[in-house]
């Protein structure tokens, strides 16, 4: 380059002519045409490529096992090694093998796909879901990750789930709007089974009812993506991976999914302070102008629920995704409608809620309420020690102790009058029945309906004072004081 330079400076400046360049650098004449034309060296052209005559005719048979490569499973598609052999032993070919690595090289960059910058107006959303594993209470569970991303702001909302499920989209989705205090107007989604129940075109779609429960709830637009053009919605499938290793690296250690989703609404609230690469503000600030383009969120609360049927069998379980919840023995055989949240089952039979389950995520498991037995047992006493729903109930001291009393004094009414003192429960709280049981060893009464009598005034809330408080024309009303003396004659006559 510093030869390069001194030529042209020494000759476009007069200094030396082009024949005396060439006999002074001993350079043929076209190089110094050259030198003289371009201001750096421009390097090597080719007015064409450069021939191939052993690979030339190989290159259509590589691009058709390429071609083919796109249907067949990730794992088990052709490598430029694979090729090469096969080359060799289907067709005779006696190149080398880098001749076939580089023309594989090229024609996968040239069919790799290009991307489109999209824009992204305030108000939208993009929603995904993800995975992560995390400890809960000492035990590793690989839990899904709801994520809502506002691409005008990259604010972002994330929590976690035992489950991609129906009650988990739409209880990531009320969350999130709480989150963000308002409801996008546009929300793009993929193609999950949550929300499509068929798809009908390249972009019509048959949504599930629950799906269009929560759209009717919430009024926003619904966007899903082209089957398998994922980048549609490229901003929240960076940032599902994004949040998976800035907030659960490393591995978050929590007693309940609740402890670390309050931890994550934190972080997810801290976040906002960032600003990003050429963004004006932080993601705080632009979610204001996204907030202003977005809709207002409904006064009426959205219960994130799904609803199916199904019928009590003859041990009075109810199943409900592999699993099975009691209800009281008189609901047995009846067809029970099942409501199911993130966190409880309700049972109803009717237009009446029959039971109340805490929500299970393990799978064949059995949930019995002991109260739900009851009424059976006390016609079969006999089996109140085996019964598998009483196993792991643990009463207090004192119903043992009223047991022993009601089974052993002479005169005791035995082991179902202790059920019937444990169906209290039915109508009252455990504390309440503890406290009563507890009074009625105390003085002295076992039978049940003592207890009760002792419940239900327990219960009784005392009457209030009469307030004259907005009554002005009351304090008028004179009432005459009552002279109790009289009486005492009549009690005198009585006894005359």
């Amino acid at each position: 380059m510093e030869k390069w330079a001194e030529i042209r400076r020494r000759v476009l400046t007069g200094e030396l002519s082009r024949r005396q360049a060439c006999r002074e650098y001993k350079l043929h004449w076209e190089t110094i045409q050259k030198v003289l034309a371009y201001v750096e060296p421009p390097g090597y052209r080719h007015a064409t490529s450069r021939p191939r005559p052993k690979m030339e005719r190989f290159l259509p048979l590589i691009a058709e096992i390429l071609v083919s490569d796109a249907k067949a499973p990730k794992k088990q598609r052709h490598t430029a090694q694979r090729i090469f052999d096969r080359l060799v032993a289907e067709h005779a070919f006696d190149g080398c093998y880098s001749s076939v690595k580089e023309a594989v090289r090229q024609w996968r960059q040239g069919s790799q796909e290009v991307f489109l910058p999209l824009s992204h107006p305030p108000g939208e959303a993009q929603v995904d879901f993800g995975f992560a594993e995390v400890d809960v209470a000492g035990e590793r569970i690989k839990a899904a990750l709801f994520v809502m991303t506002l691409p005008y702001s990259d604010a972002v909302f994330i929590q976690a789930f035992p489950r991609e499920c129906t009650e988990a989209f739409q209880e990531g989705h009320r969350r999130a709007f709480e989150f963000f205090g308002a409801v996008p107007t546009r929300i793009s989604y993929d193609n999950s089974r949550v929300a499509i129940a068929k798809i009908t075109g390249s972009r019509s779609r048959q949504l599930t009812s629950e799906f269009l429960r929560l759209q009717s709830h919430y009024l926003f637009q619904a966007h899903f993506c082209l089957v398998r053009r994922a980048n549609e919605k490229g901003k929240v499938e960076g940032l599902v991976g994004f949040t998976r290793r800035n907030f659960l690296v490393p591995v978050a250690r929590v007693e309940s999914l609740e402890t670390l989703n309050a931890e994550l609404f934190q972080r997810c609230d801290r976040d906002l302070d960032r600003t990003l690469r050429g963004k004006e503000g932080s993601k705080r600030e632009l979610l204001a102008a996204d907030r202003q383009a977005m809709l207002d969120l409904p006064r009426q609360s959205f219960d994130a629920r799904r609803v199916t049927q199904a019928s009590a069998n003859s041990l009075s379980l109810v199943k409900f995704d592999t699993n099975r919840y009691s209800v009281p023995v008189k609901h047995a055989h009846r067809p029970i409608t099942i409501v199911a949240t993130v966190d409880e089952v309700r049972l109803i039979d009717g237009d009446r809620l029959v039971a109340r389950h805490g929500r299970s995520w393990k799978r064949e498991q059995d949930l019995f309420d002991p109260v739900h037995y009851l009424a059976l047992l006390e016609k079969k006493p006999g089996g109140f020690d085996h019964a598998k729903p009483l196993q792991e109930w643990d009463l207090p001291e004192c119903f043992a102790a009223l047991r022993r009393l009601l089974e052993t004094e002479p005169g005791g009414l035995g082991t179902r009058e202790f059920i019937r003192v444990l169906r209290l429960l039915e109508g009252c709280s455990l504390e309440q029945l503890q406290d009563a049981v507890e009074y009625a060893l105390d003085i002295g009464v076992h039978d049940a309906d003592a207890i009760r009598v002792i419940v239900e005034h327990r219960r009784e809330a005392p009457v209030a004072l009469f307030s004259l408080d907005g009554r002005p024309h009351l304090r008028l009303v004179d009432v005459g004081q009552t002279d109790v003396s009289a009486y005492q004659a009549l009690l005198t006559e009585g006894a005359s």
